[in-house]
């Protein structure tokens, strides 16, 4: 009798950890993707194990049928991400064995109707791509690697992504390539399927259920030997895996919010592990971990060009927001002569917030804690729960009619520079104008194609993008993550307008304005200057001091509650039982409310995370029937992007 140990895919954490034995039909074995009898219904589950015998008093029943495969360093990828990161063996393994569907009809792959058209491929690549791409493919044949691709932008990364992917293909190995958003995936879809054709597929949560299914069985057949997508392409079912290509690496955006909340980039890096594969990290503004940390195969310099001079504009010299003098000038020579430009104004809607200037209280979200946003329809939304109400005409407080409209959101400005300069064409790419992936390839491909054109939008203009004939990028309000509470603020910052200024000048002169109050800052000083290993030397010197990433781990608890005290109750039993872990314990403190429930979290220093998440899950997994009682949820984020 054949048996195997299967983890059914339940969600409770107190059963998502605990296995069971049954018995396997000949030629199945690890990995395998079985409907089983559990209790007085079915589930599915996941073969982690064949073994000889069943535990003493166990009766093996036999499992139903087999509906998948993985293959098998998935498996061992998904008990890993759940010790790591806190959670449970099931919610992990969920993430490598999503739920097929039934097929209804043949449809083209996505990647045909998602992906831009690509440039040419350059007739010969410079002395250090030939050498960054020597490296690598050194390493595919010596069995893995991990290393740090950094230059400028526009100094060539991706074509070392397609000519290490061409390497590994020629040995019979495949691709994961990875983007930090949807955003970017047309783009990037666009150039390796200019290089390899159908063998590319594209995987990422915009895509339909049907879609996905399709996508993952061209994988697994092995008719796509190239897989591009964001943070859940990672888990593609790929066999034979030669390459991780993690694009952006810097971008906080690879860091999954919800249970289990992994980071791709960690787990590419163990996948690649696992399966003796290269995995290159590229970004012309490095995360302070990768550049202590990695191996670099540096780029230098812009290819056919230098990076545009940078100019930082003095907000409180000027009169106009969110429209400066200097800015409007900029755009007036491109209505005038021609060209494009990008916009960054990191925040959605007409005004971050409404204020009553007679009693000095803000509108704020019934359910959460926070300020609504007013918008276009002159309602105002909360951005974290989805409530909406109409704009009052007075203050609910005091009834005062002096409501001001605090600060400026992108569709305000696209509304100012509709007025200001009404011969540019506009464009604006945010959450609320591009809902399905299909809008955003679209959107892209009008600003390609157009002259006198504004991309205007939040940070995903920033990211990764190559046009031809941008003449201006500007960055609208580049304050708006320096006063963040986050020891990352500096760095998102300084990423944020290097990388904006990446987006000017690829072919043709061009400028950067960066409009700020704060322009003796130094993230916006170094930025200005594109001197990115002196930024990344000053906050490594004060990350060291101060005991953060990457020379110790953060990891950060969250409880939510209907009642006030009872999460940071709960998290001072927790703080109780991870006493002798070594690490240093901050907290509880509370949080803000957010979609009506109350929260707290602790946060921990430690050099050992897998050892003290993996302690905190099986203290919260005992916990969990009094936690349903007292309809308590509460996540635990390893290595977390915000505090």
């Amino acid at each position: 009798m054949r048996l195997g140990t299967v983890l059914p895919l339940v969600t409770a954490r107190a059963l998502g950890g605990r296995e069971f034995t049954y018995e396997l039909p000949d030629g199945v074995g690890k990995g395998a993707v079985v409907s089983v009898p559990f209790g007085h219904s079915r589930r599915r589950g996941v073969v982690v194990e064949v073994v000889d015998d069943a535990p003493a008093g166990v009766r093996p029943v036999p499992v139903e049928k087999v509906v998948d495969e993985l293959p098998p360093a998935l498996v061992d990828l998904a008990l890993w991400l759940a010790e790591y990161y806190g959670s449970t063996p099931a919610r992990a393994l969920e993430l490598v064995a999503p739920l097929r569907r039934k097929r209804r009809k043949e449809q083209a792959p996505p990647s045909e109707r998602q992906s831009l058209e690509a440039e040419p491929a350059p007739e010969r690549l410079s002395g250090p791509q030939v050498a960054a791409l020597e490296r690598i493919v050194a390493a595919l044949e010596a069995g893995g690697g991990h290393f740090l691709l950094y230059g400028a932008t526009g100094s060539g990364k991706t074509e070392v992504y397609l000519r290490a992917a061409a390497a590994a293909l020629e040995r019979g190995l495949g691709t994961i390539v990875l983007v930090p958003e949807i955003a970017l995936a047309p783009q990037t879809v666009g150039r390796f399927r200019a290089r390899f054709g159908d063998s590319v597929a594209i995987l990422h949560s915009g895509l339909t259920e049907a879609e996905r299914r399709d996508e993952r069985e061209r994988i697994v057949r092995g008719e796509a030997r190239i897989v591009v997508g964001a943070r859940s392409a990672v888990f593609a079912p790929m066999h034979g895996l030669g390459l991780v290509c993690v694009d952006e690496e810097h971008d906080a955006s690879y860091k999954q919010e919800s249970d289990p909340r992994y980071d791709a980039r960690t787990v590419a890096a163990k996948r690649a592990a696992l399966e003796g594969a290269v995995a290159i990290y590229g970004s012309a503004t490095p995360r302070p971990e990768s550049w202590e940390r990695l191996e670099r195969l540096e780029l230098g310099e812009r290819l056919g060009g230098r990076l545009p001079p940078v100019r930082l504009v003095d907000l409180r010299r000027e009169a106009g927001y969110p429209l400066s003098a200097p800015l409007l000038a900029e755009l007036g020579a491109i209505a005038e002569g021609g060209g494009k430009a990008i916009l960054l104004l990191n925040r959605r809607g007409v005004a971050p917030a409404l204020h009553c200037r007679a009693c000095g209280s803000t509108l704020r979200c019934p359910n959460c804690d926070v300020a609504l946003v007013l918008h276009r329809d002159e309602c105002l939304h909360c951005h974290h729960c989805g409530h909406g109400e109409p704009a009052p005409e007075e203050c609910p407080a005091c009834r005062s009619l002096e409501l001001a409209r605090i600060g400026a959101g992108t569709q305000r400005l696209e509304r100012e520079l509709a007025t200001r300069v009404p011969e540019l064409e506009l464009i604006r790419l945010d959450a609320d104008t591009v809902a399905k992936p299909e809008q955003l390839a679209a959107a892209l491909r009008r600003f390609r194609a157009a002259d006198r054109v504004v991309l205007l939008g939040t940070q995903m203009v920033a990211k990764g993008h190559h046009f031809s004939g941008v003449a201006l990028a500007a960055v609208v309000d580049a304050d708006t993550g320096l006063g963040l509470p986050d020891f990352r603020a500096e760095e998102r910052t300084f990423q944020l307008v290097t990388q904006l200024a990446g987006r000017s000048g690829r072919d043709a002169p061009g400028r950067v304005l960066v409009q700020t109050f704060q322009p003796d800052a130094r993230p916006l000083e170094l930025a200005a200057r594109h001197d990115v290993p002196r930024f990344l030397t000053d906050e490594l010197a004060r990350r060291r001091e101060l005991g953060y990433p990457p020379f110790r781990h953060l990891v950060r608890v969250v409880v939510a509650g209907p009642d006030e005290g009872e999460p940071v109750r709960l998290l001072e039993e927790l703080r109780a039982g991870l006493d002798g872990s070594g690490a240093d314990v901050l907290g509880p403190a509370p949080l803000l409310r957010l979609r009506g429930r109350y929260r707290a979290q602790l946060v921990a220093k430690t050099a050992e995370p897998r050892r003290l998440a993996g302690r905190a899950a099986r203290l919260l997994a005992g916990a969990a029937p009094a936690m349903r009682r007292a309809g308590l949820t509460v996540v635990v984020d390893v290595d977390p992007q915000s505090l």
